[in-house]
């Protein structure tokens, strides 16, 4: 992807080297759920048909705030870094051009899949917020978990679900070349909790090399529409992927979202002081 060559790359503090690449990424491991869901309503059954109001009123950034997760909502031993530092994590491995001979329909494929990486790097997968949105990242030795709650009561986060859904179809498995370098990048299907009114999750591998090092990025998707607002997680690193802390992290977080906007004070997560 030859674009904005402005653009800050999220560096992983591992081996690697310097300024090569991320934290909220993960590598394939053949992990994914081969394409089945566990339980709930995917986003492709529901796209096209009205949306659930919000419990409440448009999110705030205050509310939006509470309802983001702590420490203690998510597996392993994460840590909270600073909401700044947080807000400039980008994966320099999703940078590229996508080939589009790998593709049937070609320039159609070939734009999804850009507009997947593109959306991964900045943080909106399901499309700029029109309202409220707030981010909370954690870090896990090389890997990072970025946790976004927004609001998009002026757009439709459902179309955006529901071509999410399409992806490990149309993308599953495709080329990208930065530079001289070229990267393979595979597009599964993943299960999350029957939670929220709609809900999509993706495993996203990128393999190949940044700056000539060998490199495998994982990154586990997940985003939970509540009404009109929703919550989107990713988390992953060089270690692999994290689709458990990635689950737990819809699974309470959806609940705090539901408790913020019908006006109630989020439970507090198991271990978490009162």
């Amino acid at each position: 992807m030859t674009r904005r060559p402005l653009r800050l790359a999220r560096v992983l503090p591992c081996a690697l080297a310097a300024g090569t690449l991320l934290a909220t990424a993960a590598c394939s491991d053949g992990g994914g759920t081969d394409g089945a869901r566990v339980s709930g309503v995917r986003a492709s059954q529901v796209a096209g048909k009205k949306q659930t109001p919000s419990p409440a009123a448009t999110l705030s950034t205050g509310t939006a705030r509470a309802a983001l997760i702590t420490e203690a909502d998510i597996e392993d031993a994460w840590t909270q870094v600073k909401d700044t530092e947080a807000q400039d994590w980008h994966d320099s491995l999703l940078i590229g051009k996508v080939d589009v001979s790998d593709f049937l329909t070609a320039k159609a494929q070939a734009a999804d899949c850009r507009r997947l990486l593109d959306s991964l790097f900045d943080d909106d997968l399901l499309g700029r917020p029109s309202g409220a949105s707030v981010l909370r990242g954690f870090e896990q030795g090389d890997s990072r978990l970025l946790y976004q709650v927004a609001s998009y009561d002026r757009t439709d986060p459902q179309d955006s679900l529901a071509w999410l859904a399409t992806l490990p179809q149309e993308c599953d498995r495709f080329t990208v070349t930065d530079g001289g370098e070229r990267r393979t990048v595979e597009v599964v299907d993943a299960s999350l909790p029957a939670v929220g009114d709609a809900r999509e999750a993706v495993r996203v591998t990128v393999d190949g090399s940044a700056d000539g090092t060998a490199a495998t990025l994982t990154l586990d998707v997940a985003t939970v529409r509540v009404g009109d607002d929703a919550i989107t997680v990713t988390a992953g690193g060089l270690d692999g992927g994290e689709d458990d802390s990635v689950e737990q992290a819809a699974k309470l977080g959806t609940q705090r979202l539901k408790d913020v906007l019908a006006g109630r004070t989020p439970a507090p997560a198991p271990g978490e002081v009162e």
